[in-house]
């Protein structure tokens, strides 16, 4: 039990807002935070002073301030997925001898911001700072596989969306649908010479507290036991997802 309730409440108005698309009316944060009227109200008129809420009185709703984009920037300044992702994916790469990454969704690509090399394996294309289609990758489709399809389907909505490599991979909609669905009732997604001829990989995806999918960690490789590989990827994404407080 928290020794902080006001704290605590207000943080639950916060996370609320964030989730919303647009800024909402005080019953509503009431219904959803489970709060007395009048607690919110206060609570409101506290972050409203502090910043982090605003009050747009013609329309009686609140939506984030300025404050809490600046706590969103500092979060993507410090980085700290990254951070945090460095220690498990050394230990990774150690136990399997394969090359490990962390790679994050970024539109209809994955951006790789971790990659730890295996000692006596080739550099790969998934170095920091690289972009991929993320429909072809095994990071990229552990993420959309977490995705709601509304999402899904804005990001591909028409052939033209997918772009191709070595011929390899979804071409449509609907094919990328039946891959991801395969993806979630195996638990893993893989990829096999999609991205470069001769190597494949295993991946999954770490998620936040609403389940949302983060990013996705992978391994790479030319030969060994996909089995194995996929559940010690599994063990790692589940430990990342339960280092950032997220809900597996």
């Amino acid at each position: 039990m928290t020794q902080v309730p006001a704290a605590t409440r207000a943080l639950q108005v916060l996370r609320f807002l964030a989730s919303q698309p647009d800024p909402v009316a005080l019953d509503r944060i009431v219904r959803a935070c489970d709060l007395p009227r009048s607690t919110a109200y206060h609570l409101l008129n506290a972050m409203i002073e502090q910043g982090f809420v605003v009050h747009l009185t013609d329309e009686h709703r609140y939506g984030l301030g300025v404050a809490a984009f600046e706590v969103g920037s500092g979060y993507s300044r410090q980085a700290p997925l990254q951070r945090l992702a460095r220690r498990p994916l050394a230990t990774l790469v150690d136990r399997l001898g394969q090359t490990a990454h962390l790679a994050v969704l970024h539109g209809r690509d994955v951006l790789y911001v971790v990659e730890e090399r295996a000692p006596g394996r080739p550099p790969l294309v998934t170095d920091v700072g690289v972009r991929l289609p993320a429909h072809l990758t095994a990071s990229g489709r552990a993420i959309l596989a977490m995705l709601p399809p509304v999402q899904v389907r804005a990001l591909y909505s028409s052939p033209t969306d997918f772009v191709d490599r070595h011929g390899l991979g979804p071409r449509t909609p609907g094919a990328l649908r039946n891959l991801l669905a395969e993806t979630r009732q195996r638990g893993y997604a893989i990829e096999d010479g999609e991205v470069t001829a001769g190597l494949a990989s295993v991946a999954a995806a770490v998620l936040d507290h609403n389940g949302h999918p983060v990013a996705g960690v992978a391994v790479t490789y030319q030969d060994g036991d996909p089995i194995r590989l996929s559940r010690e990827v599994r063990t790692t994404a589940a430990s990342l997802t339960r280092r950032i407080g997220g809900n597996a």
